[in-house]
């Protein structure tokens, strides 16, 4: 039925990058949604073009070619809602921009036209016979994007997985103005990453907040894996799902049973993400399975969403805290190494789930540039860091020495809680920060 209107719009990789004009803002999407061949003939336009600003986030192997042939960013631009580790040693090189945002509000963002968007260039699964190209394991932003873009291309890969919805999970032939095929990648995976031992205790501390019927949200990193793998072993029951991204700690926990979304309130036995960054095997997992449900991010990540859920519990990653209980997970001084993502989103939102309950995790200590030990508690976050989640919003902070509450407690106590997950080398010294600062008193104590 749609396969004549297919063939009208169906071109070369070269042929639909001639779209792109001078002065042009062109949309990438994230992770494995960025369109591989199409940024290749899109570099190989470089001396055609000047002033092209590229928007994307977390590029994935292979890397994208456009902010590599052009590192005087006079043909192009790349700006970053999100850097990964390609992106941080651009913005290193003073060659790639970044935006923050709040992940819930990025389909906002095109709808409100606060953002100007000329191409899109996603990529697909192949049509299916209704005429639809599922976007797989990244829906994230993309349905907003094109719905704003002046020109939408779609890039086909046969290695996509298709996967269910939700919503803002497809694209109809009649929504796109070219098809391209692309080279069937398989889609880029992560390798497992090991806990280390602060992880470890970690987790140890966390489990102790779990109970059957909760529902879970995981970030990335050695912690989210190992806690799967020990949710699994100690066989908790009638668990459920509602993320940003579908990991491979998830699919361990379905593969013992633990999870069922029955309880859940909403989406019920449905194992709800916006994106996937895992294993192949993970992505097998997703392929046509009836129990996963992609949204577009503005669902998934929507703290009044989040909300409805009873028992949610958020555990997210972070790099630094000081004694208000501000915390970054996104920048070491001044240099920007991630973004926020979505853990603002799951912070708020967990908190107003009946029952819920978030945490931001870290080791105590860390090496500097010189080996030297440092303590990742801080009397100040470091000069130039910004706040991701602000000290109203923290609710427990984990280290390898225990869990501290944040919320409805005063600086002092916020101090004092703090103190006692730091790292014992360091405690003596920031209690001595904390006097010069009036944040401890005698009331004050380290627990045994």
């Amino acid at each position: 039925m749609f396969e004549s209107e297919y063939r009208e719009k169906l071109v070369t990789p070269e042929e639909a990058v001639k779209v792109v004009k001078s002065g042009d803002w062109v949309d990438y999407m994230f992770f494995n949604g960025y369109p591989k061949a199409l940024d290749r003939a899109l570099a190989r336009r470089k001396d055609e073009l000047y002033g092209v600003h590229i928007r994307s986030g977390i590029s994935l192997p292979p890397l994208p070619e456009v902010p590599q042939v052009d590192p005087t960013m006079e043909h192009f631009q790349w700006d970053s809602w999100h850097f990964g580790a390609f992106e941080a040693k651009l913005g290193d090189r003073g060659i790639c921009s970044f935006s923050p945002l709040l992940y819930h509000e990025v389909p906002g963002y095109y709808r409100r036209r606060e953002v100007e968007v000329d191409v899109a260039m996603v990529r697909v699964c192949p049509m299916d016979k209704y005429g639809y190209f599922n976007l797989g394991i990244n829906t994230s932003h993309i349905e907003a994007v094109c719905e704003n873009a002046r020109i939408v291309i779609v890039e086909e890969n046969e290695s996509m997985p298709y996967v269910f919805g939700g919503n803002g999970n497809q694209l109809h032939i009649s929504e796109v103005d070219f098809v391209v095929r692309g080279e069937n990648e398989p889609m880029a995976s992560i390798p497992a990453i090991e806990p280390t031992k602060s992880e470890i205790k970690i987790a140890e501390h966390i489990l102790k907040e779990i109970n059957d019927g909760c529902c879970i949200q995981l970030g990335i990193g050695g912690l989210p894996n190992y806690l799967g793998k020990k949710i699994a072993e100690a066989g908790f029951r009638d668990l459920s799902v509602h993320t940003e991204m579908m990991a491979d700690a998830y699919l361990e926990m379905w593969e013992k049973g633990c999870i069922t979304g029955r309880k859940k309130e909403i989406d019920r036995k449905k194992m709800v993400c916006t994106f996937a960054l895992g294993s192949p095997r993970l992505y097998e997992f997703m392929d046509r399975n009836p129990m996963i449900a992609t949204y577009s991010v503005d669902y998934t990540n929507n703290p009044a969403v989040i909300a409805q859920i009873s028992n949610m519990i958020s555990i997210n990653s972070c790099l630094e805290v000081d004694f208000y209980g501000q915390v970054t997970s996104e920048m070491q001084g001044t240099r920007q190494l991630t973004g926020t993502g979505g853990q603002w989103d799951f912070v708020y939102g967990a908190y107003h789930s009946p029952g819920g309950k978030s945490f931001l995790c870290m080791p105590s200590t860390y090496l500097d540039k010189t080996g030297t030990l440092q303590s990742k508690i801080k009397p100040f976050l470091t000069p130039g860091a910004a706040c991701t989640v602000s000290r109203q919003l923290t609710h427990y902070i984990v280290t390898e020495y225990g869990k501290a509450l944040m919320k409805c407690q005063s600086v002092w106590k916020r101090t004092e809680n703090l103190i006692n997950i730091a790292h014992p080398d360091f405690r003596e010294e920031l209690i001595k920060e904390a006097e010069k600062l009036g944040f401890w008193k005698r009331t004050n104590r380290i627990e045994p």
